[in-house]
């Protein structure tokens, strides 16, 4: 634990149960350390090595959870102040209210390194036991650990962001809700443009130990019996083809010529009421056009076609309606172009990636070319 919050933060601290010191004091990326405890908490609970040490020091068992890990992304588009201030008020109120001690840190990707440029984010440890003036409860607070609580924590941290992004006059928006879940609630509402672009497979994540996995060649897997109770067989040698970043690969190009066959369907629509357009249009400007001679009687529109019902009005309201869809489907022609073009960049960079971890080679926790 010590040597996860030394990581995290970027330092120095002494881990007196395995009586070495973790320095993480070259790594970079890290913008910001800080500890955050309630009001009135021991002040020794400001300090990282005295309070990971302490805790440390109250589990018995040798499988316990020592602190709970809450990482979030953050919006590239605000400034270091803007997300520092976000992630304070953030922690403040939904952790530290609560009673716990929050030590969290932020990190700004490395670019020389292959890091997107903007993948900030921030690490949050947590103690798992509420924080006092006597230091830690001795017991800890299940609740915190609960599936609701994750639930409600990651809504919140939406909205904390799409507050800001408001206020900046952005038009990003934040939305913890996976892609299936929007585009069923986009459905339920009748819309038809958002549930097309939400129709692909989302990326896969990749962290550090993954990336070093993939380093080793294919996984091995095996079928397992997961879920509570032990009852469901995922077979995990049918899922685990390549590495994670070369699924995400095969995702973004299936997630391309899917939004490929889409444009061709869209533009065929396109052209189909394009024809209508020009068609209705000709419709009005024939019945616009008619005008009774002076020495003839003046005749009303309404009589000038055999079935009554005035064709002019039909036309003139076909003609508006064909004009909406044909904006419609011009938007979303424009968005499913935006949308397959970014899915191939990002093709294009995890492609980078790959060939560039394949170059180099773990030597004590730098790199070197390979020979």
């Amino acid at each position: 634990m010590v040597a996860m919050a030394a990581y995290r933060a970027g330092a120095r601290l002494k881990d007196e149960r395995r009586g070495v010191d973790a320095d993480y004091r070259r790594r970079r990326g890290v913008v910001h350390a800080e500890i955050m405890a309630p009001e009135g908490a021991a002040s020794w609970l400001l300090d990282r090595e005295s309070l990971w040490n302490g805790v440390e020091r109250m589990e018995v068992r040798r499988d316990a959870q020592l602190a709970r890990e809450i990482n979030m992304a953050l919006p590239h588009e605000l400034s270091d102040e803007q997300r520092l201030a976000l992630v304070r008020g953030f922690v403040g109120k939904h952790f530290v209210a609560l009673g716990m001690v929050a030590d969290f840190a932020i990190h700004a990707p490395v670019v020389d390194k292959g890091d997107d440029p903007r993948n900030h984010h921030v690490h949050v440890l947590l103690t798992l036991r509420q924080a006092g003036g006597g230091g830690l409860r001795s017991v800890k607070t299940r609740e915190w650990n609960s599936e609701n609580m994750l639930v409600i924590w990651r809504g919140a941290w939406a909205e904390a962001q799409n507050s800001v992004l408001r206020e900046l006059g952005s038009v990003a928006r934040v939305d913890h809700r996976s892609l299936h879940a929007r585009k069923l609630e986009a459905m339920a509402k009748g819309e038809r443009r958002t549930p097309v672009l939400l129709d692909r497979a989302p990326e896969i994540h990749v962290g550090p130990k993954a990336r070093k996995a993939a380093l080793a060649g294919p996984p091995q897997s095996k079928d397992r019996l997961v879920g509570r109770h032990r009852k469901r067989l995922v077979k995990y040698t049918n899922i685990d083809v390549g590495s994670r970043g070369e699924s995400n690969i095969r995702r973004l190009a299936a997630n391309a010529r899917t939004l490929e066959k889409l444009l061709a369907r869209t533009d065929n629509h396109l052209m189909r009421f394009r024809a209508r357009a020009t068609h209705y249009e000709r419709q009005v400007h024939r019945y616009q056009s008619f005008k009774p001679k002076p020495a003839e009687p003046v005749i009303a529109l309404a009589d000038l076609f055999r079935d009554g019902e005035s064709k002019y009005v039909h036309a003139l309201r076909r003609r508006e309606q064909v004009a909406l869809l044909i904006s419609e489907l011009d938007r979303l022609f424009f968005e499913l172009l935006s949308l397959r073009e970014s899915q191939l960049v990002r093709r294009t960079v995890w492609s980078n990636r790959l060939r560039r971890s394949r170059e180099v080679e773990p030597t004590g926790g730098r790199t070197r070319p390979r020979s």
